[in-house]
Formats: C-alpha cells, structure tokens, sequence
C-alpha cells in the first residue's frame, strides 16, 4: 500500500499518541492505599501494649483540643511569616510566634505545589501524584479515608468558606459552607472578602467544632504580579487582621476547666519569584505552619521555626481532636503539640501513630520487615509494654521517668524511619500498562526510521506492506503469542492493571495491531538489507550519483536533534533544556552565516551571470545590480542579527530551575518605578508588528489588526501594566474585561477572512495566492491573539520572533534554496528556543494561568484552558504555523515539500518522546523523577500533539494542492 508522506506522518503521530496515553496512564501511580478497610474506625484501634498480663483497653486519651479553626492562606510562603519582612507585613501574627503560646514550623509541601493536591496531602496524609495536576481543573468528590470524614462520622459540625475545591471534595460533610471560585485569578479582593463577611456571626455562634477558612487573594496576586508586587503588603495585612480578630474571638469564648482551642495558620503551597508554582524550588514548597492554644507553653522570644512536613498535620489534627489516623497517612504527629500531656498519653498517641504507618507499611513494601523504622517500632513498642506494666504497678521512682523518655525517643525515631519509608514508595506503577505503551510508541519509531528513504525521495511516498503482513503465517503466531501473554499477566497479577480492564474487543485489536507492525517491521528491514538498494531523492539525505551524501548543514542538524535526546539523559539539563536550545541555535546561525558567505563569495567568483541567477527577481528578469548587493549584505546580516536577538531575549526572561530566582529585565521592566519605559517599549512593539505582519494581509484585515493592536495598548493600560499619557497615576486599574473582548472580536474577523479565502482557493477557484492570503491571515489572526495573552514585558520576545521569521524566509531558506526538510528542523529549534525566550520551563510552576481569564469575568473551563496552553506554546505552535505557510507558498514543489516536512516534524518529536518513555521507564523509582521528569513528561505529550494537528494540516493542503493541479 503506497501512501503520501504527510499522510503516513499523519497516522504515525496519531497511533504514538495512542500509545504514550496508555504509557502515562500506567506511569503516573495509583496512591498508597491500605488493604485492611476502606476507613479507618475506632473500634480498629489496637490495644495499650502491656507486658506480662492482659492486654489492656484500647482506650483513646482524651482529646487535646475542643475547637479548631483552621486558617489557609493560599500561596502564603514561609518568608511573609518567619523572614525579615514579617513583622512589616504581619505584626501580630509575628508577635504570637515571639511572645505567645504558639509552636511555629516551615511545612514542606511535596511537588506538584497545586491546590487540589495540596488539600489532599492535608486531610488524608498522603502524598499526591502529578495526575492530580490534571484532577485540579475539575476535583471529584475524594473517597479515600481522610480527616474531614471521621469528623464528620464522630459527629463534628463543620463549617467551612473558601476556595470551593473542598467542596467538591467533600460534598455533603460541612453543616454550613460557602464556596469561591478558584480559577478567575484577576479577582484578589472580592474573593477574600465573600470569606471574611462570615465571619462576625459564626464566631459569635457555638454550633460548630471545626471552622475552615480558605483565602486565594494572596495566590491570585501572586499569579498577576509576582510576590514583589505592591499588592503583597496590604493582602498580608488584612490576613493579619483577620487573624487577630479570629485570635481574639476565641480567647472570649474560653472557658475555665474545658478543653482549649486551637488556631491554625498555614498556607497549601508557596510561591516562585515569578508568582506562579507547581514545582519544587524552595519559596514555592515552604509554607509556614502556626499552632496557636492556651495549652501550649509562652514563648520567651523568637525561635527558629522547626521543619516537618505537610502531611504531618493531619496525623495531629486527628490524635489532637480524639479522631482516628486515616489509614494512608503518611505523616506522623508532631511532638511539640503533646509536650504539656502526661507521659502516658503521649505514648499512646505516639504508639496509635506508629500502629497505623506499620500496617500502611505492611500493605506497600513487600519486605517491610527489613525496614529499621519497622523493627525500630517493635523494639519501642515492647519497651512501651514493659513500662505500662511499672506504671500500672504504681512505680513512680525516677527509673520509670527515664524509661519513659527513652521509650518516647524510640518512638519518635521509628516515627520517622517509617514515614519516611513510605514517602519514598510513591506509588504502584501499572508496568504492563507502561510496557505496552513503550512497545506501541518503539514499533511505530522503527518503522518511521526505516520508512525515511522513501518518504524523503522525490515521490514523497512511502510504500507500506500492510496487506502481505496481515496475510502471513508470522501475524497469526504473533496474535497468539501476545494473547496468551495478555492472559497470563492478567491471571496473575496481584495489582490491577488497566490494560487487563479493558473489553476483549478492544484488547484483540491492540494485539492485532502490534503483530501486524511487527510484520511489517520484519518486511521493511528485510527489503533495506540489500546494500545495492539506491534511492532518488535529496534532503536531508542527498545522493551524489548513487551514494548518500551529507552537507554539513544536514550533520549539525542531525547531530544536534541526536545530543539533544541525549541530553535528555540526566536530569540536569532537563532542568536546564533551555541551555541546549540556545547553545544549538548559536551554533545553528554560524552554519547559516558559513553557508551565506560561500554562496555569496568563494561560489561567485565566476561571471556575473551566476550571480544574477542566485538571486533571481521576483518577475524572474535580472535585477538591478544595486539591489542584488543590498540583498547580498541583508543575507550576510541576517546571521549575526539573529543571534543578537537571541543573546537579548536570553536577558528578557529567567528561566529554568538553578537561575530562576536571578533578576532579569522583565522584572525590571516589571516595576513600578519603570512602567513609562515599559509603556514605550510595548507601544514599539505593537507598532513594529503591525509592521511585520500586515504585508501580505487583504486591506480588511490590515483595518483590523491596526484596531486589533491598539486595543492590545488599551487592555494593559487598563489591568495596569503600561499607561496612556493622558492618563493619571492615581488611576484605578480594572480587569479590562471589555477591551479584551474588543480585541477578541478583530481577531474572529481576521480569522473569518483567512478561512473565507482558503476555501475560496480550494474550492472555487486554484489560486494560489489567494491560497497563500488566507493562511497568512489565519497566521496574523494567530499573532494578534498572542499579542493579547502576552504579558506587556515579554512583546520584544513576539516581535523578535516575527522579525526573524521575516529575515530568514527573505534572505536564507528562499536564496539559499534550503529544502523542505532542512527547513522544517529550523522551524522545530527556532520553535523550541523561543518556548523558552518566553520564561516557560519544564518546571510546572512557570505555567501563567492568569492568561487563561483574559477577557472573562468568570471561570469558563474551556476557554480557560485553551487560552493557557496557547500562550504556554506560543513559541512552538507560531514558527509551525510559519512553516505551513512558508512551504504553502513554494509553488514549484509544495506537494513534496509539504510531504517531507511533515515527516521531519514527526520524526523530530518521535525520537525524544521514545527515548523519554525508556529513560522515565528506568528511574521510575528515583524521587528526583517526580519534580522534574514528570511535568517534561507532560510537556513531551503537548508538542506530541501539537505537531499531530500541524501535520492533519500539511496532509489537508497536501490533498488540496493535488486536487486543485488535478
């Protein structure tokens, strides 16, 4: 079966995506979970250990606390409580942590730093997977056992405002509740304040134990302007007021000889330097944790906050309120909080805690009897029985106190070990899952490599065994084989495995599918074997007479796509990828500039006709000899002009993990004190793409995108980013709701254009021009709606981007007469170099989801999300856009053109998606993976499909160009 290039790119990228689905479906890991019951009761506590007699009751101490109110700032990092700025920004809370009954920690909160997942860790004790990344945009209710659940089975009242993520989690336990929305991240005032107006009156009441408070200001100020911004004082101040009068309505309502209260201040996550987070860098996983009760001792002066972990709290929470540990705790309790109780109630809480991590780890660890917490908990636990049988005994000589204290050491060492342990043992990986989706995605590259001559040739055209393979005797035995495979893993697996839930239907054909590419694997092989094999056809692979040549433009492409895989290798320059980008396109424009000057001087040293036939006009009549060297020296400018743009945009933005935090000119820019220069700048850049952009475009969508554009100035003068001269200073800054959707609607109409005269040039007339019109509005549309999602500072990265697309189509690919393939790995670096001149990284964190509210005045999931991802892949998805455009305009060889690069594009995302999945494959089980493989894990599925879409395309114009010429 003979089929075009772009469509066999096509399918391949489809099927690859098919396939690392079902890879990433068993990569990320289902969550510990206990196998002796769904929940935890009391009735399952174990007994007091005693040595000697009886074992004694499974009493349970008398809780510690009546009422709690739990206070959650989100994105309040540790260094707005404990660092140098705090008694600025909250003096009372910073008085409490000097002078009052208060025991002070920095929480780390294990990556992803997002809210759902951060609400998790706190109620259940666990540690949540990057999958809960994607759950954070729509949370279900969570089954799992956690603490709001045995409140609410012990028969607490619970009463909760805030971000409205706890109430889809736990729907139907909070006897009063009021949620916000925490997704509209441009509100910072109104959302905090429908919190606050509770307050007065539920303070004032006694009909509830536990009050929940959740507050997104800080974090939505944080997503707008960074945690430098202006806005950061004043939010702080107000949480410290509500603090205070929290504080102090509770101390009213004390009373002598009950329980005492406990106040809880802390926050799910912190904040990066760019405002954002997700990742795990140090102000974004350091949170500050503020206990405050009568029954703790008063402070005599400032101490440094000790360090435990998040999921820490829980465990205290629920010993502390007479509740069960959920039984996939993690954390262990915090021994501060039980220093004023009597010796033998710490030792039961501490000996509950330790009870409930052994049997998680019974359950997770297959020989968890060779972990030392595990064996360190048995030790403590008979020295805990011995000293229960002295206590019992009435002994009270000083003996028993120092056998009771090595006891609680013991304890809290085991404690740890254990919980530790199990932080390690994130998850049970789906291996047959993540086999099965590793095979998919290396059959389908295999067969993209071989295919490579043929579908490179002049024919662009890829002949493909399919019929013979379905036909022979090796497809049957290939069938069997992998079924009897699939039914021996699901017969015997002790943990469920996806791939064994699916229906027999859908299993045969992926069975069938994998024996018929192994088929056709063993055919394409068996057909390159002979060496006298001779294939026609040029780029990146040439043939000079019958043997295959590389110039050296194709060995630095190749050779730089192959080391970038590579690099992939260590977690290091994942974390700093973008070094490698900027270090191969350097190299790139000194590849380009060679080639550059010996087209224009080592090859022209002949006659002057062959210069004029180099740079033929565009009427194809020899052009003036003035104008032939102003093209000369625009071509040889273009080289080093273009790595100055890189070297400057490298400035703009700092990106990656170990520099993050250095300054950089966007943040100068960013600052109050320099919003004219800022304002200036943006106004030339809007200018300047105007330029760029309208050239090609009908004198409608020229009106348009003016308007366009200057509707852009007037959206970030009204959110106040940049000003208008008339404008006052004391003006109030807005959402700019309105401009925004001024611009949107010039953008639907240049879009409407584009598409009204691409269809015109495929169906009613063959024009080829108004073919290329079209996709160039399409594009300018594309270009004006980044314009909007950009942030004021980041337009010169837009206008370079533009700018340099211009030069190198004018003066390189089209001079030059570099060829489809070589073109389209250019457009894929120039396309991954820019992701990161915007700021992106593979850390998480540097995703801007305030972009996905520009222009709403509510959270709208859809338009959210597809308004994030665009401006996220700006870079990427603008120079693939280019590319279709670019090689749509080559008449005289667009059919082929497009054919090979649309297979270069799919063989350029293929080869580090596959190497990824082996190398993700292989350090499953290493910590490290999570913070920094799993989001480029993420980010490897996006570009997969992107590039997907940008080939349906090529494949679309492709058939279009055939059909017109037809």
């Amino acid at each position: 079966m003979k089929v075009r290039s772009s469509v066999f790119a096509s399918f391949i990228l489809i099927l690859e995506g098919i396939g690392v689905a079902l890879f990433l479906r068993g990569f990320f890991p289902v969550p510990l979970k206990s196998s002796v019951s769904s929940k935890n009761k009391l009735s399952d506590l174990p007994v007091e250990p005693l040595t000697g007699s009886s074992p004694n009751s499974s009493r349970l101490p008398q809780p510690l606390f009546k009422r709690v109110v739990i206070m959650l700032v989100d994105a309040l990092r540790e260094d707005f409580v404990f660092g140098p700025n705090g008694r600025m920004y909250m003096p009372y809370t910073r008085h409490l942590v000097e002078r009052g009954s208060s025991h002070s920690f920095v929480a780390k909160a294990r990556p992803p730093t997002v809210t759902m997942p951060r609400i998790k860790a706190l109620t259940t004790g666990t540690i949540p997977g990057f999958i809960d990344v994607v759950m954070n945009l729509n949370s279900p209710a969570l089954l799992e056992d956690n603490l709001i659940w045995q409140a609410k089975t012990a028969g607490k009242r619970m009463v909760f405002y805030g971000d409205d993520t706890w109430v889809r989690l736990f729907p139907k336990h909070f006897m009063e509740h009021d949620g916000t929305t925490s997704f509209f991240v441009s509100d910072y005032t109104e959302v905090d304040n429908n919190v606050t107006r509770h307050l007065d009156s539920t303070l004032k009441r006694d009909d509830w134990d536990i009050l929940i408070l959740h507050y997104l200001g800080l974090d939505h100020i944080g997503h707008i302007s960074g945690p430098h911004s202006s806005l950061i004082q004043p939010k702080l101040m107000e949480m410290d007021d509500i603090l205070k009068k929290i504080h102090s309505a509770l101390i009213s309502k004390e009373a002598e000889g009950s329980l005492p209260y406990l106040l809880v201040l802390c926050g799910d996550h912190g904040m990066s330097e760019t405002g954002s987070h997700g990742g795990s860098s140090e102000p974004e996983i350091n949170t500050p944790l503020v206990l405050l009760s009568p029954a703790f001792k008063r402070k005599a002066g400032m101490e440094k906050p000790g360090v435990v972990e998040q999921v820490d709290l829980p465990p205290t929470l629920a010993l502390g309120l007479g509740l069960p540990i959920s039984l996939n705790s993690v954390g262990r309790i915090i021994p501060g909080v039980l220093e004023e109780t009597s010796l033998r109630d710490q030792l039961r809480f501490l000996h509950l805690n330790g009870h409930q991590l052994s049997c998680l780890l019974k359950d997770s660890v297959p020989d968890y009897e060779k972990e030392a917490g595990f064996e360190q908990f048995r030790v403590a636990e008979k020295a805990h029985g011995s000293w229960m049988k002295l206590f019992l005994e009435g002994n009270t000589s000083e003996v028993l106190s120092n056998m009771g204290k090595k006891v609680l050491k013991q304890y809290v060492e085991a404690l740890a070990a254990m919980s530790s342990a199990l932080s390690k043992q994130l998850g049970k990986y789906d291996m047959y899952s993540m086999i099965a989706g590793m095979v998919f995605v290396f059959q389908l590259l295999l067969v993209l490599l071989l295919a490579m001559p043929e579908a490179l040739s002049g024919d662009a055209a890829v002949e493909l065994p399919v019929l013979s393979a379905l036909l022979s005797l090796p497809f049957y035995l290939m069938c069997l084989l992998l079924a009897s495979v699939h039914v021996l893993v699901c017969t015997s697996a002790e943990s469920s495995c996806y791939f064994c839930s699916l229906s027999w239907g859908l299993v045969f054909a992926a069975v069938a599918f994998s024996s018929a590419m192994f088929c056709i694997l063993v055919s394409l092989v068996t057909r390159r074997l002979p060496l006298g094999t001779r294939i026609h056809g040029k780029s990146p692979l040439r043939s000079i007479g019958s043997e295959w040549s590389l110039s050296e433009l194709d060995v630095l492409l190749l050779a730089g796509t192959v080391g970038h895989t590579l690099s992939l290798a260590a977690s290091s320059f994942v974390e700093e990828e973008h070094q490698t980008w900027y270090f191969l396109l350097n190299t790139l424009c000194l590849a380009v500039f060679q080639d550059v000057c010996r087209k224009y001087f080592r090859e022209q040293r002949g006659t002057g006709d062959e210069e004029e036939s180099i740079l033929p006009s565009k009427d194809c009549h020899p052009s003036p000899k003035a104008v032939i060297y102003s093209e000369k020296w625009l071509a040889l400018a273009t080289p080093p002009f273009t790595l100055l743009c890189c070297r400057l945009l490298r400035s703009l933005n700092q990106t990656g993990v170990q520099w993050a935090h250095l300054p950089d000119m966007g943040h100068w820019l960013n600052s109050s004190e320099h919003r004219t220069v800022l304002s200036l700048l943006a106004a030339f850049c809007l200018v300047f793409i105007y330029l760029l952009v309208q050239r090609r475009c009908s004198w409608v969508s020229k009106v348009a995108l003016a308007l366009g554009l200057l509707g852009v100035y007037s959206y970030r003068a009204a959110v106040g980013n940049v000003f208008f001269p008339w404008q006052h200073s004391g003006r109030t800054t807005s959402k700019g709701t309105m401009e925004a959707r001024f611009v949107y609607v010039f953008i639907l109409g240049i879009l409407f254009t584009g598409t009204k005269d691409l269809l015109r040039s495929q169906i009613i007339t063959s024009d080829a021009r108004l073919k290329s019109r079209g996709l160039w509005e399409i594009y300018s549309g594309l270009v004006l709606l980044v314009t909007l999602l950009f942030r004021a500072h980041n337009l010169p990265v837009l206008c370079c981007c533009l700018l340099i697309q211009t030069l190198m189509a004018q003066f390189i690919w089209k001079k030059l007469h570099y060829d489809a393939a070589q073109t389209t790995i250019m457009h894929y670096w120039f396309g991954q170099a820019f992701f990161y001149f915007q700021g992106n990284s593979n850390n998480i964190a540097t995703v801007d989801i305030s972009v996905g509210f520009v222009g709403l005045e509510s959270y709208v999931e859809a338009p959210a999300i597809f308004l994030t991802a665009l401006s996220t892949y700006a870079g990427p998805l603008l120079w693939a856009c280019h590319l279709v455009c670019f090689l749509s305009s080559q008449r005289d060889r667009s059919p082929v053109a497009v054919g090979h690069g649309c297979y270069c594009l799919a063989l350029l995302r293929s080869v580090p998606a596959a190497a990824y999945i082996v190398l993700v494959t292989t350090l499953r089980y290493h910590l490290f993976i999570w913070s920094v493989f799993s989001p480029k894990l993420l980010y490897e599925a996006m570009h997969l499909l992107l590039t997907a879409g940008v080939c349906l395309f090529f494949n679309t114009m492709e058939q279009s160009h055939t059909a017109s010429k037809s």
